[in-house]
């Protein structure tokens, strides 16, 4: 039996489509960048690293960055724009990609709205 190159291309091209289309999971490369909506905590006693939670420290939360990661996430409507270090694991919450501390959501003027969208880089 022989295969046409036609349908060894098409074979190939619909496993690489497939491939792509996986979603990021523990271990595997996160995107570089990602956008969707964003909250703030401010109370906790221990975060997934061990530390201590610190309210005025710029972390983040994040289901499957490295802890340590650094993340620029920005307001797209106004711009603003903050670092934060990944040291914690969620959001635990549908629809929500990233959780970041008081002083984060303070310097990105999210405090009165509770979440906003975001776009994140990583760095």
């Amino acid at each position: 039996m022989t295969v046409s190159r036609f349908t060894m291309h098409a074979a190939i091209i619909v496993l690489g489509m497939a491939w792509l289309s996986q979603p990021v999971v523990a271990g595997q490369a996160a995107p570089r960048s990602f956008s969707g909506f964003a909250a703030y905590y401010s109370e906790s006693a221990k975060v997934a690293t061990g530390q201590r939670f610190d309210p005025n420290g710029f972390t983040a939360a994040h289901r499957s960055l490295p802890f340590g990661t650094r993340v620029r996430v920005t307001d797209p409507k106004s711009g603003r724009n903050v670092i934060v270090t990944i040291n914690d694991r969620g959001p635990f919450n549908k629809g929500r990609v990233i959780d970041v501390s008081l002083a984060a959501a303070r310097v990105l003027g999210m405090i009165n709205r509770g979440i906003m969208f975001v776009r994140a880089d990583v760095l």
